[in-house]
């Protein structure tokens, strides 16, 4: 039997960080994916000249002191390609007012929501002091939530003066804070804030932690910022799979994990793997679970069948969304001039959809095209057991109203589209692997957030959770806090206890 000292489940940006460095720290490392490529939602896909972000469009964390560039400073290796985006989106609330420009720049941003939102200077102020006390906290290595003395410690060390005040907010939401300024009777911005709320969060302005939403409505903003990989979101997996390489870890693509047991004779965990073609057995002292939590009902029954308890808490986990993803290219003389790469826009039909569109010269389409992708949330049980002629119907009729929509805010002519195609939570399931085709993390409430979360450290010795349903939540920069998270309480385990970045 050859044994793993690491074995990571998952190739999306959360285990190739964790595996990376892990790695790079000498440990034998082999990261299990079942599809023939990384990335995850992070990845890309090919339809003739055209190359398509999966889900993930933009990312935060390259700026210098962000999370990417302190990894990839520790991995050595070249940061991919990218420009900052400003502004980072525009919101058009249409309600007859000029559309929201989220600017990067500071003092551009402060115009721009004084202007949008007469009065409500207060509540930006208390999220930007919030946000700042966030940053300082997360700076320090924080070990979120707590399950043992050693994480306890390094929640401790990691706290700053403003944690304490902060702190008193740690059950309150963005709503609350509203109260707290006098502004909870302004629709306009509730309105506003529930739009770029859902889309980082998964919640609204109801139901959002305050300091998980204080810091999500500040990180397009100087010193931080979202960023446009110029190549495709695929170049991120690609540099972290170039430090797997120089530093010997197996990356196994096309291995779908079926079953996770812990081996009580040899003291380690046994993960059952299978291709199109054979089976395999894998053992490893430590197992990284980068998959969402709600996989474990089925990958680790044996387990949790011994451990009512943790199974019950995993059940009981809020469900989150599920995604409609409409992919489109078109010539760039046949959409309006458009002044950001990312817009969002109120709907009646769906609510709101958020679009990304493609740069001249970044390799996702032609000279003189781009490629155009709008999402909107969606229930997952809504495209489940439906018989095949009804959910092809279902497929087309949203593909159509999708269409409308963008083609009426673009002014786009039906017939100019190059390529249109839908993506179901059906087709997520099947690229990703993930349960019923589920995006993005757990709700950011704040019974979920921080100290109330989902643990990386499970009850099971050597089994470790990492991801966007572990703190500090969803995106490459949360997933990527999580496995340098994860890593260090590996570390530790082990009794290495000064590894920070």
């Amino acid at each position: 039997m050859q044994k793993n000292e690491v074995l990571v489940v998952g190739a999306g940006i959360a285990g190739l960080t964790s595996a990376a460095i892990l790695s790079k720290l000498g440990f034998s490392v082999t990261l299990l994916e079942s599809h023939y490529q990384s990335g995850g939602c992070a990845g890309t896909f090919r339809r003739k000249n055209y190359i398509f972000d999966v889900g993930a469009t933009q990312v935060a964390g390259l700026e210098k002191g962000g999370i990417h560039s302190k990894i990839f400073e520790f991995l050595e290796i070249k940061i991919p390609e990218a420009t900052i985006l400003d502004p980072s989106c525009i919101v058009d609330l249409k309600d007859g007012s000029k559309p929201i420009s989220i600017w990067h720049k500071k003092k551009e941003w402060l115009a721009e929501r004084e202007m949008q939102f007469p009065g409500s200077n207060k509540f930006w102020q208390l999220c930007s002091f919030i946000h700042e006390s966030n940053w300082k906290f997360a700076n320090n290595n924080p070990v979120l939530p707590i399950n043992n003395f050693w994480d306890f410690s390094q929640l401790f060390r990691a706290l700053v003066p403003s944690n304490i005040i902060t702190g008193i907010l740690i059950k309150s939401t963005v709503f609350d804070l509203l109260r707290i300024c006098g502004l909870s009777t302004n629709e306009r911005l509730i309105k506003f804030l529930n739009l770029q709320l859902k889309l980082y969060s998964q919640e609204d302005v109801y139901n959002t932690a305050a300091l998980y939403g204080s810091t999500v409505l500040q990180m397009s903003q100087q010193p931080h910022g979202l960023w446009h990989l110029e190549k495709s979101m695929q170049s991120l997996s690609e540099a972290l799979e170039d430090s797997l390489q120089k530093t010997g870890a197996k990356i196994l693509f096309g291995q779908k994990v079926n079953s996770i047991i812990f081996d009580d004779p040899n003291n380690c965990w046994k993960v059952l793997a299978k291709s199109k073609k054979r089976s395999f057995e894998y053992y490893s002292n430590d197992l990284i679970f980068t998959a969402p939590p709600q996989s474990l009902l089925t990958h680790l029954e044996e387990s949790l069948h011994k451990n009512i308890i943790y199974k019950n808490k995993i059940k009981s986990l809020p469900e989150p969304s599920g995604a409609l993803v409409f992919y489109s290219a078109i010539k760039k003389e046949h959409i309006k001039e458009i002044s950001s790469h990312h817009y969002q826009f109120v709907s009646d039909e769906f609510g709101s959809l958020f679009v990304s569109i493609s740069r001249e010269g970044d390799g996702r389409a032609p000279k003189g095209e781009v490629t155009l992708i709008a999402s909107i949330f969606t229930n997952t049980k809504d495209w489940f057991n439906l018989d095949k002629n009804k959910y092809v119907e279902r497929k087309k009729d949203f593909l159509e109203k999708i269409s409308l929509e963008i083609e009426r805010q673009f002014n786009i002519a039906s017939e100019n589209w190059l390529h249109r195609e839908l993506a179901t939570p059906l087709g997520f399931e099947r690229w990703t692997n993930r349960p019923k085709g589920i995006v993005g993390g757990l709700g950011q409430n704040p019974e979920i957030f921080g100290l109330s979360g989902l643990s990386s450290r499970t009850p099971f010795k050597g089994l470790w959770l990492c991801g966007d349903s572990i703190y500090p939540g969803e995106g490459t920069a949360g997933v990527s806090q999580s496995a340098l998270m994860v890593s260090r309480q590996i570390l530790a385990s082990k009794g290495i206890y000064d590894f920070h970045l």
